[in-house]
């Protein structure tokens, strides 16, 4: 059974990533989950400079998923490189680093510090933070998404992802921008603009107002946005939003995605991404596949 996977010039060993901000910088996973069984790790997202974030409340529970407004709390590209990479780039496994910039030139800087460095398999670029201020800027508009993606990977030889947004009206069309513009996957979804109010006190209950939502109330919602870039776009994608079960995995493998990110279930499930590294054989057997690569993108088939 094979469960490789490509995604342009990036193979991974299994299509199994977690995403971003929902898994520290795999330091504080080593004792619950075997990282070097999973497909990539992406640590948390990296700028330039080292952000406090927003406001409390940063995170509020909703009915079915998680709303959040954390404003990229990181400690900067400097720490990154100096105090965290060289941990990452010994766990075993492939490494993603998402970056994310204010304007285009931050992005280029970041994907040149970063991209060239030893241990990094490829950068994903945060186009689409819906809570810090111009986040979704660049993943909103066609022409700015081509531009920084452009940018990005002429200052670096590894391979981008980029990750959109999709407060869009049409995200096939920003996903095939990202693709003229040299992208070698794009990553959908991030979360849907959301808020939670009190009522009693009559203010919002996030402290920016506005948050994220995650988990599984945005599972239609990313399947959606993947068959519609997966039927318009060459690219390979890979599908984040809501993703808990094998289920959910081969949902979006046929779909269209060539892998998943696993966000909001690594809270309330920390050992899930394993244990779907697990369950996937099977799963391809199940429909006498024997490969990742033979089902991606054969729904209707």
């Amino acid at each position: 059974m094979d469960i490789s996977t490509t995604l342009g010039r990036l193979t991974l060993k299994n299509p199994i990533m977690v995403a971003s901000g929902t898994f520290g910088y795999a330091r504080e996973m080593e004792g619950i989950v075997d990282v070097p069984r999973l497909g990539a790790v992406l640590p948390k997202t990296i700028t330039a400079e080292p952000r406090i974030g927003n406001a409390p409340w940063r995170t509020v529970e909703t009915s079915a998923g998680l709303l959040n407004a954390i404003g990229l709390d990181n400690d900067g590209v400097d720490a990154f490189l100096e105090n965290h990479l060289p941990y990452l780039r010994e766990i075993g496994t492939s490494i993603v680093v998402s970056v994310a910039g204010r304007t285009q030139d931050d992005f280029v800087s970041l994907a040149e510090r970063v991209g060239n460095s030893d241990g990094v398999a490829a950068i994903e670029l945060n186009l689409s933070c819906p809570n810090v201020s111009g986040g979704i800027d660049f993943g909103t508009n066609a022409a700015s998404c081509l531009g920084v993606v452009k940018a990005a990977r002429e200052a670096c030889n590894v391979p981008i992802l980029a990750k959109l947004t999709p407060n869009v009206t049409r995200i096939a069309d920003i996903a095939q921008a990202a693709a003229d513009g040299g992208a070698d996957a794009v990553c959908l979804i991030n979360t849907v603009l959301g808020m939670a109010v009190n009522w009693r006190t009559r203010k919002p209950m996030l402290g920016n107002g506005m948050g994220g939502l995650s988990g599984p109330a945005i599972k239609p919602i990313a399947l959606r946005c993947v068959h519609q870039v997966a039927s318009a776009v060459k690219i390979p994608i890979i599908g984040i939003g809501g993703i808990a079960s094998i289920d959910d995995v081969m949902q979006f493998l046929v779909t269209g995605a060539s892998a998943v990110q696993i966000g909001t279930a690594n809270y309330y499930d920390p050992t899930v991404s394993t244990r779907l590294v697990d369950q996937l054989p099977a799963a391809l057997a199940e429909i006498n596949a024997s490969s990742v690569s033979e089902i991606v993108g054969t729904l209707g088939k």
